[in-house]
């Protein structure tokens, strides 16, 4: 097989929790994926196992492998589990004088108004280490009292005395001047050169000073972890042959180079999950439709992902276990629906499933590594959806007797029910919760999922897509042959991606204020090109998009526009227009400001092309037939099972049917019809 691949290969690797999935695209467009066992505590030394995994099966060695890659794109969860870990580093905060606790104050604003007892997540800086610094700049950045080199010097003092590892910078209003928080940072360079700092007009300068304190801190934060890292695989990689730099996954659903992220890896919180734009953009035009929302199951959660027209939605403000970031990401909906999600009963005999996952290890009951506590995958195996046997090739292998003895003891017994109805009652809770969080990124703003075909991905996603599309009302189901590997195969189809904002705090029809929003743009533009320049985007390929927040006056949160147009006008028209969408109204003659221009940097790669196989419009045959939960109607009933990899664009096949596929398995309701795609792919018409 290797000596058919044709370079420059594209490699995308995605580091898991359980797996890491590899896979490599040759020029041609075939596909290979792979997944090898994750190591936790050495996330490199998983990459490079699955390097070799991937030369191994390929006959190739690992240098030449890496030599003939043209495109090579990591996604990783580090900088996420350092902070749900709390394995980050010890953080000093140096803030302006009188605003110390700016950070543990917060907003006041709870995700549930009706709880105030719930305590907020332990602030990540102490008290005793936000130290404060004397200089001020007002509102527009003029200078009301320079900058005390003195009291930096003191504070660094302290620092060396508490041990910090890395220090953040925020001071008052530096989104309009950065002019002191450089100079203190340059001061920290200069006493204290090994030390990590981080300013937060460099990672977020947005007004908002808990929100720009609170990126930066988490940027501080994660840092001394993940930029060494990130730097040592690069450096290993080029020494094993690999000519072009590794590129990142970020938030923002695009990538950047190692050198390019330089030291602000907050950026990479979401960069497993948001490979899956690239995914959804290759798969979306073999789905025949334009307004698309994804369910990406794993062994531990569910992301969900809603794509309309077009363009994946977007935030610039989100939550990593309720710790603030401002940072453009994809919108990204998570819940603790996985294989592993845990079920149990508690006291009242209430079945509950989540948010407690089984994680790699000890797994699942099936997986036989120790774990006793039935999940989600138990409940599968138990009820024929999965066979017993090894998966992942021989990676791990389901025990049909440990998964009904978990069910049986956690589960059915204390309800009182048979082994089946039990099972099945785990499942319809998991979809229940996944169905619910479609629902938080599609009707909460403003979509109505009965228009959308939903995307079921990752090993477990295909199992439950037909039921939660049903539930959903959507128009279909489609699953990638390449479900499982769904992220990796994305990363080869992501751009270069590089977001620059501005604080620009004016009102929309001022006098003159279109041609300085032009003027400042230009500014913005003239900063990026170089930037992807510097990493071979150029010309056509070097694309750059402006947009806009803006909020009508008085209003405290900003509405995101995209528009070319910089008229008054225009953009007046965009604005009302997604307003009336998110919330059902606008006001026509309302007084609209800008709150922020940005400007988003595209370097656009080749786009993918995976040629098919020869279609066949025969009726397919069965590999066997087993019993297999079909539904609470149904019951347990015989069901055919096919072989997915003999499967051709064209054929059809008609429910209740399970399709067994090299990264998943699919499972096909009563009364649907699933059809290969032509690019053989898997539809399924409810």
């Amino acid at each position: 097989m290797a000596r058919l691949l044709q370079a420059p290969f594209r490699i995308g690797v995605d580091v898991g929790g359980t797996f890491t999935d590899l896979v490599v695209l040759d020029a041609a467009g075939a596909v290979a994926a792979f997944k090898s066992p994750s190591n936790p505590s050495d996330p490199a030394e998983g990459v490079l196992a699955a390097v070799s995994l991937a030369a191994e099966r390929l006959g190739w060695e690992p240098k030449d492998l890496l030599s003939n890659c043209g495109l090579f794109v990591h996604g990783s969860t580090i900088a996420t589990n350092t902070l749900l870990e709390r394995k980050g580093a010890r953080v000093g905060l140096l803030v302006t004088e009188g605003f110390r606790d700016s950070l543990e104050i917060r907003r006041g604003i709870r995700r549930d108004v009706w709880d105030h007892r719930a305590p907020f997540p332990p602030v990540l800086v102490p008290r005793y280490l936000r130290l404060p610094v004397t200089g001020r700049l007002d509102a527009h950045g003029n200078e009301l009292t320079p900058l005390d080199p003195a009291t930096v010097h003191n504070a660094l003092d302290s620092f060396r005395a508490e041990g910090v590892q890395s220090i953040a910078i925020c001071f008052l209003h530096s989104y309009a001047n950065p002019q002191h928080e450089h100079q203190a940072a340059a001061i920290v360079r200069e006493m204290w050169p090994e030390i990590f700092v981080s300013c937060s007009a460099d990672v977020a300068p947005i007004i908002g000073e808990y929100e720009r304190s609170s990126t930066v801190v988490l940027n501080a934060y994660v840092a001394p972890r993940v930029v060494p890292y990130l730097r040592a695989l690069d450096g290993r990689l080029a020494v094993l042959g690999l000519r072009h730099g590794v590129l990142l996954v970020q938030s923002n659903g695009g990538t950047i180079s190692v050198s390019e992220l330089g030291d602000r890896p907050v950026q990479l919180v979401l960069s497993g999950p948001a490979a899956g734009v690239g995914a959804i953009a290759f798969f979306g035009r073999d789905t025949g439709a334009d307004r698309l929302v994804s369910i990406e199951v794993g062994g531990t959660s569910c992301d969900v992902t809603l794509s309309a027209d077009g363009s994946v939605a977007m935030a610039d403000q989100i939550e990593v276990d309720d710790y603030h970031l401002s940072v453009p990401a994809v919108e990204i909906h998570t819940v603790g629906a996985g294989g592993g999600t845990i079920a149990r009963v508690d006291t009242a005999r209430l079945l509950h499933a989540g948010p407690q996952g089984a994680g790699a290890r000890p797994g699942p009951a099936a997986y036989g590594r120790g774990g006793e506590k039935p999940t989600v995958t138990d409940a599968q195996l138990v009820l024929g959806r999965l066979k017993p046997g090894p998966y992942a090739d021989g990676a791990i292998t389901l025990d049909l007797a440990r998964a009904q003895a978990a069910i049986l003891a956690h589960v059915a017994q204390p309800l009182g029910i048979g082994m089946e109805e039990a099972a099945a009652g785990i499942l319809r809770l998991v979809e229940q919760n996944i169905q619910h969080a479609v629902e938080r990124v599609s009707i909460e703003r403003g979509y109505n999922p009965r228009g959308f075909t939903l995307i079921a991905a990752g090993g477990a996603g295909p199992l439950h897509g037909a039921s939660v599309a049903r539930a959903l009302g959507c128009k279909a189901a489609y699953i990638p042959r390449l479900a499982g590997v769904f992220c990796a195969f994305g990363m080869c189809n992501a751009d270069i991606r590089h977001d620059h904002l501005r604080a620009w705090l004016r009102d929309l029809d001022e006098p003159g204020g279109q041609a300085a929003t032009t003027d400042a743009f230009a500014t913005m533009t003239a900063i990026a090109l170089p930037v992807l320049a510097r990493e071979g985007f150029s010309g056509e390929s070097a694309i750059c998009r402006k947009g806009l927040d803006l909020r009508y006056v008085g209003q405290q949160w900003t509405v995101a526009v995209e528009t070319e147009s910089l008229n008054p006008g225009a953009i007046r028209r965009a604005f009302e227009a997604e307003h009336e969408r998110l919330y059902g109204y606008s006001q026509s003659n309302g007084q609209i400001e800008l709150v922020n221009l940005r400007l988003t940097a595209i370097g656009r790669t080749p786009g993918l092309q995976v040629p098919p196989p020869q279609a066949d419009s025969s009726t397919p045959a069965p590999r066997e037939t087993r019993p297999v939960w079909i539904d609470d109607k149904r019951g347990l009933q015989p069901t055919p099972i096919y072989d997915g990899a003999k499967l051709r664009p064209g054929q059809t096949v008609m429910g209740p049917a399970v399709i067994d596929e090299a990264t998943t398995t699919i499972l096909v309701g009563a009364g649907d019809r699933l059809r290969v795609t032509d690019a053989a792919n898997y539809l399924i018409e409810l």
